[in-house]
């Protein structure tokens, strides 16, 4: 948000050595900003749930970054491990996708007095038969990339069947937001009426971001509806809401 409305055009942060950032994933536009206005400054992707008390994984950037390339998540702190299963709980190989998983001290015993979630996410170690070990399951998909670096792909949640095709709804946020003149953007599916909606921070007028659009994205991951707003609404973690948003389409 700092980035995007366009602060370091009044004021920049010059002593500032060490940036360390989470929760949600950077966009690379975003991240050039930083690094153009913070030359000096080492700046350090960091990934982790709550579930794995905090973040779990570091990755400095130290290399320059192609504007469709993400951000690796890196490797895990010390008595951590990541885990890259399929969804036949065999370990992805190169290039294959599959949702990241820890086992290591930091993952926590489960969710307060809710045992049904505490099943479904925290289980036994699938590689491990010799004795009981839980792993926490992230519902994040990721793979490694050509350097064998670990990358946040998307939430298996916002995996949809549209148009008969597999649709990753983060990689439609990550072309809208490298647009000029994008700040943020956030896409939901409703299943109800089979349309992908996409709300947007920008200057783009509807018609224009559908223009760019149609020149980044096949038919099938064109959103069905686009909603310009002045900000998107956030969680108390600072990740965009998007039950709010749904809800907001909703009424009407």
């Amino acid at each position: 948000m700092v980035s995007a409305l366009g602060t370091f055009d009044i004021v920049k942060p010059e002593y500032l050595r060490t940036v360390a950032f989470g929760s949600e994933v950077f966009p690379i536009k975003q991240f050039r900003l930083w690094r153009e206005a913070l030359p000096n400054a080492r700046f350090t992707n960091l990934y982790g749930p709550t579930e794995g008390t905090g973040m779990c994984c570091w990755y400095r950037v130290e290399r320059d970054l192609a504007e469709d390339e993400t951000i690796p998540i890196g490797r895990p702190f010390p008595n951590r491990e990541i885990l890259l299963l399929k969804a036949d709980d065999t370990p992805a190989g190169p290039g294959e996708e599959g949702e990241i998983c820890i086992r290591g001290t930091s993952v926590t015993l489960g969710y307060y007095n809710d045992w049904s979630r505490t099943a479904e996410a925290f289980v036994q170690n699938p590689l491990n038969t010799a004795y009981p070990e839980t792993i926490y399951k992230t519902g994040d998909i990721g793979r490694y990339n050509e350097r064998g670096e670990l990358v946040f792909v998307s939430r298996r949640d916002y995996q949809i069947k549209h148009m008969g095709h597999r649709i990753e709804l983060g990689e439609i946020e990550v072309n809208v937001n490298m647009l000029p003149g994008i700040r943020m953007s956030a896409a939901v599916y409703d299943a109800g009426k089979k349309k992908i909606l996409l709300w947007y921070d920008g200057d783009p007028d509807e018609k224009e971001l559908t223009g760019a659009l149609k020149t980044r994205l096949p038919r099938y991951m064109l959103p069905n509806k686009l909603i310009r707003v002045d900000r998107l609404p956030f969680t108390p973690n600072g990740k965009i809401d998007r039950v709010a948003l749904k809800k907001m389409y909703e009424k009407g």
